[in-house]
């Protein structure tokens, strides 16, 4: 197979943090410990995703404040953060505060859309205000400006005792320059790329033409560079891949059978769009790290990246993802071209 024409120069994962409802602590904490272990590995970022009324982590920022503080090195993002269920000022004020508290490693990650489940759940989080609510772009354009320091106020200066800033506060500089959009569209990679932010592609897009055919990667491809040309980076935009990938190199046979039929049990879903969203899943990737090595140089949009977060199974234990991990960084990493951070 030809090489990646772009040498993976960053190694990063995706996980969303599972926890038992009668002792939530014990998965938070776990879910600290694998970031620890990526650290160690020499990964170069790990990536939160937000589950909501759900057993998975609620709010990643704040697991990622707990997970800056115990690691010195490793970037820290959210892939993604659905921001129908933020006010874009309060969510401002805590990335730059946990990007503060990192050493400038924060990478928020974000989408568009109603929240999932929204009649159900709108009462309790929009009682007074659920039909005026905007859940598009422009959502995300008020989160860009607040966080790349435009005014969020008319008001600054003293005030009695107290000192008001016009701006979010702290204020990180190169935050802005950190900020992701998880899109699966060509609208989404076309606002990304026109409103300067990085891109996050994962294992679904959407199929528009509804005739087909349905590949996967030249969707995905297609997605990759409408961004690119719409960036003012051009080529040199940052795009982030994300496929769900399962290295057996150093698995048990018990391992192996229960990654293959996690495998299997999902495959179905893509043989063709799905739901009215017409979303187009990718094949999870199990087997050894030179058989996920080929297949992904393989792929026409992951031949164009240079930078991914590999998606960590939902259901799956401890142990597994350090098994997972470790073949990640030792095995599948190097046979990719990619060397661990120092």
């Amino acid at each position: 197979m030809p090489p990646t024409a772009r040498p993976l120069r960053k190694l990063g994962f995706l996980t969303i943090g599972l926890f038992d409802p009668a002792r939530p602590g014990h998965g938070h904490e776990s879910t600290l410990e694998i970031i620890e272990l990526g650290e160690r590995l020499g990964f170069d970022s790990a990536w939160l995703r937000h589950r909501h009324l759900q057993y998975g982590i609620s709010s990643p920022v704040a697991v990622l404040a707990a997970a800056s503080q115990r690691t010195r090195r490793i970037e820290l993002g959210t892939a993604v953060t659905p921001l129908g269920w933020e006010n874009p000022l309060r969510l401002a004020e805590d990335l730059a505060t946990v990007d503060v508290l990192s050493g400038g490693r924060l990478n928020p990650g974000v989408s568009v859309g109603p929240p999932m489940h929204f009649e159900q759940v709108k009462d309790a989080l929009y009682p007074d205000t659920a039909d005026a609510e905007d859940f598009g772009y422009e959502r995300v354009r008020r989160l860009l400006d607040l966080v790349r320091g435009k005014p969020a106020s008319d008001f600054s200066g003293v005030e009695g005792f107290e000192v008001f800033s016009d701006v979010v506060q702290p204020h990180s500089p190169g935050l802005g320059r950190r900020m992701w959009y998880g899109g699966g569209s060509l609208r989404s990679a076309r606002w990304a790329g026109e409103h300067g932010m990085n891109f996050l592609t994962s294992s679904v897009v959407k199929a528009e033409d509804p005739d087909g055919p349905w590949d996967f990667a030249e969707i995905q491809l297609a997605l990759v560079r409408e961004f690119r040309a719409r960036h003012p980076d051009g080529e040199a935009a940052r795009v982030s891949h994300g496929l769900v990938v399962i290295p057996t190199d150093s698995a048990s046979p018990e391992q192996r059978a229960k990654y293959e039929a996690y495998a299997a049990q999902r495959l179905p879903r893509t043989a063709s769009p799905q739901g009215p969203g017409r979303l187009l899943f990718a094949p999870d990737l199990v087997g050894t790290s030179e058989e996920i090595a080929e297949r992904l140089r393989a792929h026409a949009a992951f031949r164009e990246v240079d930078e991914v977060a590999f998606a960590l199974p939902f259901t799956f234990e401890h142990e597994d993802y350090v098994q997972i991990l470790t073949d990640m960084a030792t095995k599948l990493g190097p046979a990719l071209g990619w060397r661990p951070a120092g």
